[in-house]
């Protein structure tokens, strides 16, 4: 490329769009990929979805080919999906389930855990023990995993500290997987999250979702001082006071967020009538219309978090312009279909609302694709979400190039 990322970051204008090829260039996708995704805590699944003994889930983020499976002990746990070998692919569907992890080019065997049990004709001096898996960093964090393809991970406690309190009166532990969908957006990931965090274009855009989502842009804001409006703190107290921790808490330099904001008035869940979703509740929030507990974590994953029922969103890039939005909607494992919620009720808001979300970043990317392209002012009062993204994905940036050029010393 003709210009340096370290350039493109020194003359980024604050509370401006960034340059074209922030969202169009390889080359700074593969640097995304390189100190990002390769490096961060990322969100892969809820647990709800690995269930049994022996199930497992295969993702793709970047060239990393990963699988996460559950053990005979109930502990999900992560692997690079190549034999140890010739580094064939072991598992090649997208999720199923194994009594063992068996290679399908020469049937090398490992134990769910990852071990290496068997390997046909290697000769008497081969030391299986040498040859495990190798493994990923996983967390279960309340009921969502978490995963690092970093040989050293970050500390993952501080987020783990913070946000547990807000999570466990959730029950996800207790949750199924009612339904889930993805789908591709052909536009860059970073389109994908600043489309998301903010709520100027849902009024519209947005028709089932604003029956429901307030257009209130400090629900959806971010400020930097964690401040709220007397009527939003009286309704952080009310949360507060019912065992709900509600308050706005913004940490780990911007990298995440937690607090839950009320819905419409009137509304209680995601649904066209605004009355809950599922008749049996997941979790234990003492407050029906406690509204929805918003959780981002950059760069994979918001969240909400509702008294019935609980949603869980997924951002994998594909290419500078692709990337892939998983869904899954979780309700607790006791609750029945056609009984305790209808499915199209449930899942309808959403899967428009994320249709929706990718038609609108589509046409966004299509317009940076030009070279007639400038980057143009954000709204500090309806945007300040986006800020705070586009201001934490720069910073991230200079911090992870200086101490690149650092160690290069």
């Amino acid at each position: 490329m003709d210009f340096s990322l370290t350039d493109l970051l020194a003359r980024r204008q604050p509370g401006y769009s960034l340059e074209r090829p922030f969202y169009t260039d390889p080359d700074i996708y593969q640097q995304d990929l390189d100190q990002i995704f390769y490096r961060e805590w990322l969100f892969a699944i809820p647990a709800a979805q690995l269930t049994k003994t022996g199930a497992f889930a295969r993702l793709q983020i970047g060239a990393y080919n990963v699988i996460l499976v559950k053990g005979a002990d109930g502990e999900i746990r992560g692997f690079h999906n190549s034999c140890r070998h010739r580094g064939s692919v072991l598992c090649h569907n997208n999720s199923g389930q194994v009594a063992k992890l068996v290679c399908p080019y020469h049937q090398w065997t490992y134990e769910l855990d990852g071990r290496l049990l068997w390997a046909r004709d290697m000769g008497p001096d081969f030391d299986a023990s040498k040859h495990n898996l190798r493994a990923i960093h996983v967390r279960d964090l309340c009921g969502l995993i978490y995963i690092c393809l970093a040989d050293e991970a970050p500390d993952f406690e501080p987020f783990a500290q913070l946000a547990r309190p807000y999570l466990e009166v959730h029950d996800l532990h207790r949750a199924k997987v009612a339904y889930s969908s993805s789908i591709v957006e052909n536009g860059n990931w970073k389109l994908v999250w600043e489309n998301n965090r903010e709520c100027y274009h849902c009024g519209g855009s947005h028709p089932a979702l604003c029956r429901s989502f307030p257009l209130d842009p400090e629900v959806g804001g971010v400020t930097a001082d964690g401040g709220a409006s007397p009527r939003l703190q009286a309704h952080f107290d009310r949360c507060e006071a019912a065992g709900a921790p509600a308050q706005f808490a913004l940490a780990g330099q911007g990298q995440y967020r937690l607090a839950r904001m009320p819905l419409q008035e009137g509304a209680v869940s995601y649904t066209m009538d605004g009355k809950p979703a599922v008749k049996r509740q997941l979790g234990r929030v003492g407050v029906p219309d406690a509204g929805s507990l918003l959780v981002f974590h950059y760069p994979t994953t918001w969240n909400h978090f509702l008294p019935d029922h609980s949603l869980t969103f997924r951002v994998t890039p594909i290419s500078p312009t692709q990337t892939e939005v998983t869904t899954w909607w979780l309700v607790d494992r006791d609750a029945v279909e056609g009984v305790d919620y209808d499915m199209k009720r449930l899942t309808e808001v959403w899967i428009a609302t994320n249709d929706e979300d990718r038609e609108i970043v589509e046409w966004n990317q299509q317009g940076i694709n030009s070279p007639a392209y400038t980057p143009g002012p954000y709204s500090p009062e309806q945007e300040s979400g986006v800020i705070q993204f586009v201001d934490w994905y720069a910073n991230h940036m200079e911090r992870a190039l200086g101490s690149r050029a650092v160690a290069a010393e």
